[in-house]
């Protein structure tokens, strides 16, 4: 398979030299950014961002009373700068992230804002055309390579008015800018399969956001889980990338090591929501100190800072708060408050007589499941764990069926053998769909993220999912029934054999509806596994076989007997082995089912299903019921997307 025919990462159209730094530095006429122009998106530059008076209020769980926290927090950025949010847990830093970006800022919490760009407030669906978020976590799909990475991001967010040739540029422009030339074709890594290191993927996430080359990038956390000179390694990537494309970066970080605290711009320092110094990163010790509270030799300055504005291990708390209350009241009577009010005032007053951002062409909708659809393929044609451990396993269990069941003989003493062995087919096969949620849940990351972003919604990323699963789980329908249905001698006919097909594949069909739907409301690997685990057992225990449906008490037969997909996928398959077939009654001529039959000594098969009190010739409505099943939990699946953010 060959996802990536359209370029070739070797015939770059950009030359790359080193700058003073050691950092890639572009030496093409492309002086907007080495990952594109801009003119694409929008005509005018962010000159700016700045946000004043922002104040998030929450109730008290334990008082109910209105808690603030976040406390009239004002600031700016410009052009090239790269600004820190810093703060002890509980500060609001993350909340101040959410606000700034245009995301939820808590649940509910009233939320009071002036938010301008180039001195302008704009509407949030142009706000998101020119900014990009990069979630804490990396949710990257391990089984693509560095260049697919970049290559779906770009298919899935840039307009489709963007020529070919500038997609291309663009990407390999991010490669080289974030150097990560030498990984292009490495795979981002699964469980089975090493990938690269830690640090270089928070550069391919970062990457894949700047792909829209947006004006103002947004960073939960940027150096989450990365050692000191991984995360002096990201950041430097980001800061040359940000000077070299006017790009207006806020990051929430939360102790970095000096010299990736030097790194940034300025810093915007909170603490119980209330801010203890926004300015300047060169300047904030010789502000601490002038307040009485120099920086130790050889100590980290942001270490210093964080430790005296956190309250939570004082050992002397009283103390510690007044400090605290010290340094808030002191900086809102600050000069530096004061001359930054004054900033965002001139600001203001210079506003573009029209908004910072024209609209741009949107993606077409149309192309964005085939897009996802694409990208899933490729995942489940390399990661073994979606798929190929699965196929694999469904074979084996195909080979240990058809080996104990082997070859029955069409005889009374084996007519509850045959029944044991659809049991068996149907429903233990829809229970190892389990196997699935962890794929599953990798996905949804990856979507979660993408949505947030604007990219595509629940209805691209469920059909998508749908599309990509079914020709697999066919392939292993396919596998499982030649191997498994032959060796145990079921109903040697084309059209019995055709229909354990059907139901077989509507069975793992329904049973990874299941997973999705599961998944999709209890995102957590152990959870989802136990309540998947759980649903199957009680559908096991009502599907028909354990105890037939008529003798069934009502209120688990109106309730779970008929929502149960796999009563209707027993009940297809036990028709399809028994309504045409018949049994000898053995020695003696005691047939167990009474049959028209049983004067030649045989058992007609339509007894059996008597027994059960099955039809014969209702399978066309089982289908339907299945498929109803099958869309019905994809829907409820879907429902739950829209309503879970996270």
């Amino acid at each position: 398979m060959s996802p990536l025919p359209e370029f070739n990462m070797a015939e770059s159209s950009f030359n790359w030299s080193k700058s003073d730094n050691g950092m890639p530095s572009p030496t093409n006429d492309v002086e907007k950014g080495s990952y594109g122009d801009y003119a694409h998106l929008n005509n005018d530059t962010v000159q700016s961002y700045t946000w004043d008076q922002v104040t998030v209020t929450v109730k008290d769980r334990e008082t109910k009373q209105p808690k603030k926290i976040l406390d009239n927090v004002s600031g700016y950025v410009q052009a090239g700068e790269i600004i820190a949010l810093m703060g002890p847990s509980g500060s609001g830093k993350t909340t101040m992230l959410n606000v700034l970006s245009g995301r939820d800022a808590t649940s509910n919490a009233h939320v009071e804002k002036s938010l301008r760009v180039n001195g302008k407030t704009i509407s949030y669906q142009n706000f998101r055309k020119i900014s990009s978020f990069v979630e804490q976590e990396d949710a990257l799909l391990g089984a693509l390579t560095v260049e697919e990475t970049l290559y779906f991001s770009a298919r899935l967010a840039l307009p489709r008015n963007i020529p070919k040739a500038e997609r291309i540029a663009r990407i390999e422009g991010l490669i080289s800018s974030f150097g990560l030339r030498r990984q292009a074709r490495d795979l981002i890594g699964t469980p089975i399969r090493k990938g690269i290191s830690g640090g270089q993927k928070r550069r391919v996430s970062v990457a894949s956001q700047l792909i829209t080359s947006p004006k103002i990038l947004f960073l939960d956390e940027p150096t989450s889980g990365l050692d000191s000179a991984a995360s002096h390694e990201v950041m430097s990537f980001i800061r040359d990338v940000a000077k070299n494309n006017r790009l207006l970066v806020i990051a929430s970080i939360h102790q970095p090591s000096t010299s990736t605290f030097e790194l940034f711009d300025k810093l915007l320092l909170l603490s119980q929501g209330r801010t203890v110094y926004n300015g300047l990163v060169s300047g904030v010790t010789q502000y601490f100190a002038d307040l009485g509270y120099p920086t130790p030799m050889y100590t980290n300055p942001a270490e210093f800072i964080i430790d005296m504005v956190n309250t939570d291990f004082s050992q002397n708390h009283d103390e510690a708060q007044r400090r605290l209350a010290h340094l808030q009241d002191s900086w809102t009577k600050s000069e530096h408050q004061q001359a930054i009010d004054q900033k965002i005032s001139e600001i203001s007053s210079q506003q573009s007589s029209r908004e910072a951002v024209q609209a741009q062409t949107e993606a077409n909708p149309l192309m964005v499941p085939f897009t996802l659809v694409h990208r899933s393929l490729i995942k489940a044609y390399r990661d073994v764990i979606a798929y190929g451990i699965r196929i694999a396993m469904y074979v084996c269990l195909a080979i240990l069926m058809g080996t104990v069941w082997l070859r029955l003989a069409p005889s009374q003493e084996n007519i509850q053998s045959f029944t044991n062995a659809i049991v068996f087919g149907a429903a233990f096969l829809s229970f190892m769909s389990v196997a699935y949620i962890p794929s599953f849940l990798e996905d949804r990351s990856l979507f979660i993220k993408e949505r947030a972003n604007g990219l595509y919604g629940p209805i691209s990323f469920m059909i998508s999912n749908f599309i990509t699963g079914a020709p697999f789980l066919f392939i292993i329908t396919i596998l499982f029934s030649v191997i498994s249905y032959w060796l145990s001698n079921f109903n040697p006919t084309g059209g019995s054999f055709w229909s354990w097909v059907l139901f077989l594949f509507l069975d793992l069909l329904a049973a990874e509806s299941l997973v999705v739907l599961i998944a999709s409301a209890a995102p957590v690997f152990v959870v989802a596994l136990a309540v998947t685990a759980f649903a199957n057992g009680l559908w096991m225990s009502v599907g028909g076989f354990m105890v037939p449906p008529k003798n069934l008490n009502d209120f688990w037969r109106y309730w779970a007997h008929y929502s149960d997909y796999q009563s209707w996928v027993f009940q297809g398959m036990m028709v399809g082995e028994f309504k045409d077939r018949t049994y000898s009654c053995g020695s003696g001529c005691r047939c167990m089912y009474p049959s028209p039959l049983e004067q030649q000594c045989k058992i007609a098969g339509s007894a059996v299903l008597e027994q059960y009190g099955y039809g014969t010739d209702r399978r066309g409505m089982w289908v339907g019921i299945l498929i109803g099943i099958i869309a019905g939990y994809r829907l409820i699946g879907l429902a739950i997307l829209y309503m879970k953010k996270k």
